[in-house]
């Protein structure tokens, strides 16, 4: 685990679950300024429960979460956008009978994003031209990519620091899983820092600094994308391949 000054994001035994079922089990990692890490494991055990977790819509009964150097949690979940923190969740959730430009403002909620949203709104553009060519369409007739492509745009709208992506390639055609790892590259290099949640391991090997394997709510290795494939052990027991 990283620890120190350059740490944007900081989990510390974190415990956390839905009502009697506990699902995280004393969770700890970090990210460092300008990384992308990966967390992979099995379904079930907790991947999408820590990014609720950071983004406030979970809380925990447990442990800590430091943004920035500060506690976040029991924030609120738009005290935690408006810190920076953006989530963009498995399955888009977007709002189906708005159009492509009325579901992107709607990330430009909070009234600091607000100020900033024309400027952004362009960024948006030039990152994900198709949605500007689609600007007047209605979400709910757009291409499965081209969804993924707006749920990502409408959280970019919120402006900020870290961004939690669960799981971009699911349900996608290899077409567009390609270009929604393009976009994600991009933003890397845009200086964002990035928490991916992904199942697809070779999808991860050219792009993320670090990966972090969780079973049961635990952390059980962390290490080099490259290096993952030296322990077969382990992506046969975890993921089954």
């Amino acid at each position: 685990m990283r620890d120190d000054a350059s740490t944007v994001l900081e989990v510390r035994g974190l415990v956390a679950g839905y009502q009697d079922h506990e699902v995280l089990r004393g969770m700890s990692l970090a990210l460092g300024k300008g990384e992308l890490v990966t967390l992979i494991g099995p379904n079930g055990h907790g991947k999408t429960t820590l990014l609720r977790c950071i983004s406030g819509l979970v809380r925990p009964s447990g442990g800590e979460i430091r943004f920035g150097g500060e506690s976040i949690v029991g924030r609120r979940a738009n005290e935690i956008v408006a810190r920076g923190v953006v989530h963009i969740p498995q399955g888009d959730l977007l709002f189906p009978e708005m159009t492509v430009a009325d579901n992107l403002m709607m990330g430009a909620y909070l009234p600091s994003a607000n100020a900033a949203a024309e400027t952004r709104l362009k960024e948006v553009y030039e990152l994900l031209p198709a949605l500007q060519e689609r600007r007047f369409q209605i979400a709910s007739t757009l291409s499965g990519g081209e969804r993924r492509m707006l749920a990502i745009g409408r959280g970019l709208m919120s402006g900020g620091q870290l961004l939690l992506v669960d799981e971009p390639s699911l349900g996608l055609a290899p077409i567009a899983i390609e270009h929604v790892y393009s976009v994600i590259s991009s933003l890397r290099q845009r200086g964002w820092t990035i928490l991916l949640v992904e199942e697809n391991v070779n999808r991860i090997i050219d792009i993320a600094d670090r990966v972090y394997l969780l079973d049961a709510g635990r952390i059980v290795w962390e290490g080099a994308p490259h290096t993952l494939f030296d322990h077969q052990e382990l992506l046969e027991v975890y993921l089954g391949s």
